[in-house]
């Protein structure tokens, strides 16, 4: 009978989640949400996550990826497989590291704690209404969550790929036919398409489920009674675990 329970609840709380996005979707689409207030409001929070995530997430980016790049660079020279270092670095890092980090950095930094404190704010009965607070509070941080996605996952893909030529041929212009030609191979449509498809939706996971459960009063209250301050876990646990199954789809996609 608990099992049972757990289960309903489960499946609930997946059921609440896909309506607060078809909720954050329909606000999308409405134009008073980019009324002279409103917009006002959602620039600000664009700026604000994208800003404060970008100069941090490059730099811990391009410290990582020098890591990675000379790693891969020795061993690959050491067996005798430099020709294919070029190619390892850009589908392990560019195709799949560099997105993956930047949603999860966003995550922690970003829409994890802004779920967090609109939960504490319902549970101290000081949050506004339902429907004004979807267009002034949740529909601005969800689109500045997936907004600093695109951003950082874009110029960290562009950087890494520039830090790439430079750890491999250095300050010169010569070997720049070559290394668009292996670019190109890999970047073919369907490994674009994937690509794109992967950042869009880890973005969406990013932006809607942190914010989701604390939308919602009695419906979810199970879960948040439960949890208590242990609210921010529950959410992040439910993010991580989309994530690892579009990386896991995203994978299957561009290997078998």
């Amino acid at each position: 009978m608990n099992a049972h329970r757990s289960a309903i609840a489960w499946l609930g709380s997946w059921w609440q989640l896909l309506q607060f996005a078809a909720l954050l979707l329909t606000r999308a689409m409405a134009p008073s949400s980019y009324r002279r207030d409103n917009r006002r409001m959602l620039s600000e929070q664009i700026v604000v996550a994208t800003t404060v995530n970008l100069a941090w997430f490059s730099v811990l980016c391009a410290l990582i990826s020098l890591v990675i790049i000379r790693i891969v660079v020795v061993t690959s020279a050491s067996y005798g497989l430099s020709r294919y270092a070029l190619e390892m670095v850009v589908r392990v890092l560019v195709l799949e590291l560099v997105p993956l980090t930047a949603a999860l950095f966003v995550a922690l930094r970003t829409t994890l704690p802004a779920g967090v404190e609109f939960a504490q704010q319902r549970l101290a009965g000081n949050a506004p209404d339902a429907r004004a607070a979807l267009r002034t509070q949740f529909y601005p941080r969800a689109a500045a969550g997936v907004f600093a996605v695109w951003m950082l996952a874009a110029v960290s893909c562009a950087m890494t790929l520039v830090l790439a030529y430079l750890m491999m041929y250095g300050f010169t212009p010569w070997a720049l036919p070559g290394y668009t030609r292996v670019v190109g191979q890999i970047f073919n449509p369907a490994v674009c398409l994937i690509l794109v498809l992967k950042v869009v939706f880890f973005s969406i996971a990013v932006a809607v489920i942190p914010l989701a459960s604390s939308y919602y009063s009695g419906a979810s209250g199970p879960l948040l009674q439960r949890m208590g301050a242990a609210h921010g876990l529950a959410d992040m646990v439910r993010v991580f675990s989309v994530i690892l199954v579009v990386e896991a789809a995203s994978l299957m996609g561009n290997y078998y």
